[in-house]
């Protein structure tokens, strides 16, 4: 009925024609190509139906053919709208989007599409149909020697982009053992409908139990396409106390309009090691007994005597959780003259640290191959800069920092 109403108020200002002339009806059906190339299998293709009616309808039904060998899906509602013809004629627009997957390569025919009209000819009723032509529609083969439509793994995905974001319900770095934190990851990809994304990543590593939530997908239309979003959803439960590394996981994905294979990455975190982000781990001990009191006593009076150069504390050294998080976010970019920054900002916050990582030799290596990368002249390869930013983020153990204002010893350390 609203259907109805519409069409009804679209036509009313169009006058009866006397009869059907060639060119009053016409059905076009155009394949929107990416990048204007021919599509491998799997990848999607927007058929736009695009029908002009100069003649007044009061009843329409469109017929699609089989479409054998695609997959295929109708992308939002027929939309119909008034337009103006090149001679100042008005008429009616007809637009229908149906995306097509083909199956596999070969040589393929869209066969027309066909559009049943009931329309008002000279004051009769008469039922027309205008047809589309037929499309040649080749799809092409994989040739690359990995990956592909037709390969297990890794997942094919082709789009226009692929973005990634990466949530948790709190900060990982201040989840204790035995603690839950929620990780939200969600991948979103222009150009796709939600039933072409991967399945849920494979997130497994030493020392935490994950428990995997459902995986909820939609496709969001938009004028310049689909946008399909997947969401993926973690408890991540810490199995020991000791700093447990999350490396990235990368998602190869066709890049439908330069065709090229590119990769998107949900980022690489750590469970446990940072600082306490919650008021209850601030929040001072409760006080106990005499036996707590005596225990808190010789523990400040050790504590005196280490201030006191009673013996040279090696306690663990590492850098402040958000120069940590500076460091990864540096290192996912892949550039390393932001990354080299991002450890200048570290060493300028914990310069005690920059003699404990030269003792390293790996460490030192690392950083001797990330220096000539970045003053070298750009002949130097980059070193592996996710593993260097792990690295210099693992606590090293070392001598304590002098206190501002307290002078060496002149005859030797304390």
């Amino acid at each position: 009925m609203v259907l109805a109403l519409l069409l009804a108020l679209l036509l009313a200002p169009l006058p009866a024609r006397a009869e059907i002339e060639p060119g009053d009806l016409t059905l076009t059906v155009t394949p929107e190509l990416n990048g204007g190339a021919v599509p491998y299998p799997r990848e999607m293709v927007l058929l736009r139906i695009h029908g002009v009616y100069k003649q007044p309808i009061m009843l329409e039904e469109v017929i699609q053919p089989t479409l054998a060998n695609f997959t295929w899906t109708q992308l939002g509602r027929d939309h119909w709208s008034r337009t103006k013809l090149p001679d100042g004629q008005s008429a009616l627009a007809f637009d229908r989007t149906v995306a097509v997957f083909p199956h596999h390569a070969g040589d393929f025919t869209i066969e027309p599409f066909t559009h049943k009209l009931t329309v008002n000819d000279a004051g009769a009723r008469r039922v027309v149909e205008v047809r589309s032509n037929p499309i040649p529609f080749p799809v092409a083969a994989w040739t690359a020697p990995t990956g592909g439509p037709d390969a297990k793994e890794p997942w094919w995905l082709p789009a226009r982009d692929v973005t990634i974001s990466d949530t948790w319900s709190q900060d990982p770095e201040t989840v204790k053992l035995g603690e839950t934190v929620r990780r939200t990851v969600t991948l979103e990809a222009q150009g796709m409908v939600a039933e072409g994304l991967p399945p849920r990543p494979v997130m497994r590593t030493r020392g935490i139990l994950t428990f995997a939530g459902p995986v909820a997908r939609e496709t969001l239309i938009t004028p310049s396409g689909p946008v399909a979003r997947a969401t993926y959803v973690w408890d991540v439960k810490p199995g020991v106390p000791e700093v447990i590394p999350l490396d990235a996981i990368t998602i190869p994905w066709f890049d439908t309009g330069t065709r090229t294979m590119r990769e998107a990455e949900i980022p690489a975190r750590q469970i446990g090691g940072g600082l306490p982000d919650r008021e209850t781990d601030l929040a001072p001990p409760v006080r106990g007994g005499p036996l707590a009191a005596a225990a808190a006593a010789l523990a400040a009076f050790g504590l005196g005597l280490a201030l006191l150069g009673f013996g040279a504390a090696r306690g663990r050294r590492r850098l402040a959780a958000p120069a940590r998080r500076a460091l990864h976010r540096a290192a996912r970019t892949g550039d390393p003259v932001r990354f080299r920054a991002a450890v200048d900002a570290a060493l300028r916050a914990a310069p005690d640290l920059a003699g404990l990582w030269r003792a390293r030799p790996e460490t030192a290596a690392r950083l001797a191959a990330l220096d000539r990368a970045v003053y070298g002249g750009g002949d130097a390869p980059v070193p592996d800069l996710p593993a260097l930013a792990r690295d210099l983020s693992r606590g090293v153990r070392g001598p304590a920092p002098v206190a501002a204002g307290r002078l060496r010893p002149l005859d030797g350390p304390a």
